[in-house]
């Protein structure tokens, strides 16, 4: 097997209102992307587009995009596995070069959720649950995670201040990104001020500043076998390894409300494929819509035991200087959700940590990081380790 490596990164600005079209919006992250990588369209042998079918006017965008970023007559694929769609579309994307059939293949991910309302937004929120026998309940993101927040909290004694400082985390962080939707500070005080929107409830325990933002963006990445990654780039990231699992979508189906198997099962799948195991990772991104689903993820994927993800946010040792930094560009809280995107975003910032370029965000000297992306309420989970 032929090594494969991450030879571009790129990443539109996230906002709440784009003014251009969905194609537009994409080119944004694959140019930044192209630039980044010093290649032109004649070497992508193909591209993966990646988005949440529901929140898109655009039927078959994968054709759309090819045609407008000068990537015909190469094949194009469209990927969906909700949130995690784009880290879904880089499995595919490493599969197709790593088994020969193409030596270089662009994964741009996209969304432009204020195409609909925010009525409407959450109406298909809640369709990513089962039409028959889930959804007609009513039941939307916010609520399904504050079941797996008060669980989380019933078994471990988890605290509604364990999670705030998991937002505050994020703001610190955010503040200092040009790409992310909310760059304004938060601070724990807010928490505890009932006249403060931080604090208003929204599905108890889970609290307005619990939640991330819907956003409009792109991202892209650009995979590459190891002659070409050698040949164009100076400082590749190779992929050490991928690992994915589902579940079933119905909570009646599931076993387990402190954290999520498909995290697990996907970061076991990873380590092993890598050949390392959760201490060796210098750097991770984490799939945080929520704050409880950023203190599962400590948990998940063996940074800390069952129960004790509250002891690294409590004691700092997740901030940039910790022990394992985790969401040091604002993670989903700060940067906003754009669905289609949000796993490039996070595969880019990982790669431009390992390439040293990462600004004021910069981990000192890490080697190998790890993304955490995460699509609808755990039902499918997709982990990336990266090495430098």
């Amino acid at each position: 097997m032929g090594k494969v490596a991450i030879i571009g990164v790129g990443q539109s600005a996230f906002v709440r209102q784009y003014p251009g079209s969905v194609r537009e919006l994409a080119f944004e992250g694959f140019k930044e992307a192209m630039q980044d990588a010093q290649i032109t369209t004649k070497d992508i042998d193909a591209s993966v587009i990646c988005s949440a079918p529901e929140y898109d006017k655009q039927r078959s965008p994968a054709g759309v995009f090819a045609e407008y970023m000068g990537l015909n007559p190469q094949p194009t694929f469209y990927v969906e596995t909700l949130c995690s769609s784009s880290s879904t579309g880089l499995k595919l994307a490493y599969s197709l070069v790593e088994s020969g059939l193409h030596d270089m293949v662009a994964v741009v991910g996209f969304q432009k959720m204020s195409e609909i309302t925010s009525a409407e937004s959450q109406e298909r929120m809640g369709r990513g649950a089962d039409i028959q026998w889930e959804s007609p309940f009513g039941t939307m993101m916010p609520a399904y995670y504050a079941m797996y927040a008060r669980a989380h909290m019933e078994k471990y004694g988890t605290t509604s201040e364990d999670l705030a400082l998991i937002r505050v985390k994020a703001a610190s962080y955010g503040q200092l990104n040009d790409r992310a939707v909310y760059r304004k500070p938060v601070t724990f005080e807010m928490f505890s001020d009932p006249e403060n929107r931080m604090a208003m409830p929204v599905a108890s325990p889970l609290r307005t500043g619990d939640c991330c933002a819907n956003a409009d963006g792109s991202s892209c990445v650009i995979v590459a076998n190891e002659e070409k990654a050698k040949a164009f780039c100076k400082k590749p990231v190779w992929i050490m390894g991928i690992g994915a699992a589902s579940t079933a979508v119905n909570m009646a189906g599931r076993d387990l409300f402190s954290g999520l198997t498909v995290a697990q099962q996907a970061g076991e799948q990873a380590y092993k494929m890598a050949g390392i195991t959760a201490k060796d990772v210098d750097v991770a991104e984490v799939h945080d819509c929520f704050t409880i689903a950023e203190m599962m993820a400590y948990e998940n994927l063996g940074f800390a035991k069952p129960g004790e993800g509250k002891d690294l946010i409590r004691g700092k040792e997740t901030y940039k200087d910790g022990s394992i930094p985790v969401n040091v560009d604002g993670g989903l809280l700060s940067k906003g959700h754009p669905i289609g995107a949000t796993g490039g975003s996070q595969l880019r910032t990982v790669v431009l940590q390992l390439r040293g370029e990462a600004g004021d965000i910069q981990v000192k000297d890490p080697e190998i990081g790890l993304v955490h992306n995460i699509g609808g309420v755990g039902l499918y989970g997709n982990v990336t380790i990266l090495g430098r």
